[in-house]
């Protein structure tokens, strides 16, 4: 049995399932939130600490999962603060890599150390462990982090320093961000032709087009239903995270463009494929 005690900070609507799936393997772990209605749910065993400070003091390994650069780096900033020689941390979060590698070298300072780890995968993917985790950071530290890495996701690849792991990342969203747009777009183009929109994600789906990105969208798209498993906001941080980071293309103008308008017409909290209501509006 592990001897690590594990520590989770973030327990948003990713965060919390992912928790679960560690307290359900049965490793001592410890939990925080900023807002702490979301620490509900945990067994006995699972201590939920009332601050960041006794979450690490009482850990050896920490995972946190935020929603931005602004919550990573408050998080860390009071990480930094204590004696942490020792212990790794894993950020979860889909951040801008030149954050990942200030903090890395900040906690390499202090003795400790970071794998930056963000996910592909939404709420269903993180509640069933079946979440797409793409790691930057030592061999040893992946090494040290893969049990506990293992209960969360179904692939761990590790793709070498810090900062490749969201390098990776910010490629994938950045993708997944065309294929939403043009699936958006195709539903409402063929709907003008006559065509029922369960017909047309049918075929879609059956054909080489269909991925599992358009088969995961196809019941909210049917449904009319945008409960967000990835909120358009999200999608939008994403896009703008890699065109800082180099994206540069033909299409990522339009992907900027398209999603911020989006959030900015009021559609953000949506779930991302709730772009197609934006579209519809601009006719």
């Amino acid at each position: 049995m592990s001897t690590e005690r594990l520590g989770f900070i973030g327990l948003g609507s990713m965060g919390h399932p992912m928790a679960m799936n560690l307290e359900r393997a049965g490793f001592s772990l410890s939990v925080y939130n900023r807002t702490a209605e979301r620490a509900k749910g945990f067994a006995s065993t699972t201590t939920v600490c009332s601050s960041i400070s006794a979450l690490v003091q009482d850990s050896t390994i920490v995972f946190t999962m935020l929603t931005n650069d602004a919550a990573v780096k408050a998080v860390y900033d009071e990480i930094v603060k204590e004696e942490i020689g020792g212990k790794l941390f894993v950020d979860m979060s889909t951040i801008s890599p030149t954050l990942s590698l200030s903090i890395a070298e900040a906690l390499k300072a202090k003795g400790a150390s970071l794998i930056d780890a963000p996910v592909a995968g939404s709420t269903k993917p993180a509640t069933e462990g079946s979440l797409t985790i793409m790691a930057g950071g030592s061999a040893d530290a992946v090494k040290r982090a893969y049990p506990y890495l293992e209960k969360m996701g179904k692939l761990i690849k590790h793709l070498g320093e810090n900062g490749k792991g969201l390098a990776a990342k910010l490629s994938v969203n950045y993708f997944i961000s065309i294929l939403y747009q043009g699936l958006a777009e195709t539903v409402l183009f063929s709907g003008k032709l006559g065509i029922e929109r369960k017909d047309i994600l049918e075929i879609i789906n059956e054909s080489a087009s269909g991925s599992g990105a358009t088969r995961v969208k196809t019941p909210l798209l049917v449904e009319g239903n945008y409960k967000p498993a990835f909120a358009l906001d999200l999608m939008l941080k994403d896009v703008l995270l890699a065109t800082a980071a180099g994206a540069n293309y033909p299409l990522s103008e339009v992907l900027v463009a398209t999603y911020q308008s989006a959030h900015d017409a009021g559609y953000g909290e949506q779930d991302v494929i709730g772009i197609i209501n934006h579209l519809a509006a601009q006719g």
